[in-house]
């Protein structure tokens, strides 16, 4: 694993204490102009937490449309590793904990997924851990199961890569699976529970793959 510099922990503090200053100062604001009386304070901590996490989302994607993470390997010392590595402060700090906690209900979740830029169809949702969601496109009435954890991203020694998972519609990817960076999934293919889908293969519609790594168990 490639190690983060000085200077890209700097540039991400100094991001951080932004989001937090704005996101007090507005609690401040805003508490002023509310009947909260002896609840002032714990108001005034709810409200920038909330505010906080709604900035940084909003910061988030600005910053990833100012400079975007690319498909593919990054080349070690670029402006992509860079960027890569502020953005993953980003994720670990500030988001990775939602993702982990389980306390958020799932259709909140996937409101999060879609601000972690995502691309989730009607009716999709996901109780398990999306990575790097700009990465992931699903499409419609699909799951992704308890646990399950989708890692678009590929990490090997000091080799840095992305490349996407993408699934079709009525997908279930099973409680506890893994689906790894590369892989594509066709509409109706099943994940079976705890299977780990390595790099690259393609799952054509209808199949059913189980086990570590998961294979074929049934075709369309």
């Amino acid at each position: 694993m490639r190690k983060i510099s000085a200077l890209q922990t700097t540039v991400f503090l100094l991001m951080l204490l932004l989001l937090i200053s704005f996101g007090i100062g507005s609690a401040l604001l805003i508490a002023g102009f509310l009947p909260l009386e002896k609840y002032h304070e714990i108001g005034v901590v709810c409200l920038s937490a909330l505010l906080i996490y709604l900035f940084a989302f909003s910061f988030f994607r600005l910053f990833l449309a100012v400079f975007p993470l690319r498909e593919g390997e990054i080349p070690e010392g670029s402006q992509q590793e860079f960027i890569y590595h502020v953005y993953l402060l980003f994720y670990l700090i500030l988001f990775y904990p939602i993702l982990r906690s389980g306390f958020v209900p799932v259709p909140i979740m996937r409101l999060v997924y879609l601000a972690l830029g995502a691309k989730l169809g009607e009716n999709t949702y996901s109780s398990g851990i999306i990575l790097d969601g700009q990465f992931v496109e699903i499409g419609s009435n699909s799951i992704v199961g308890q646990y399950a954890l989708l890692v678009p991203h590929v990490i090997e020694g000091k080799k840095l890569a992305h490349y996407p998972i993408r699934m079709g519609n009525n997908v279930t990817i099973g409680a506890g699976a893994t689906v790894l960076s590369g892989v594509t999934i066709g509409d109706g293919a099943i994940v079976s529970t705890g299977a780990v889908v390595t790099k690259g293969p393609h799952i054509a519609p209808g199949e059913i793959w189980g086990g570590v790594p998961a294979k074929l168990i049934k075709k369309a």
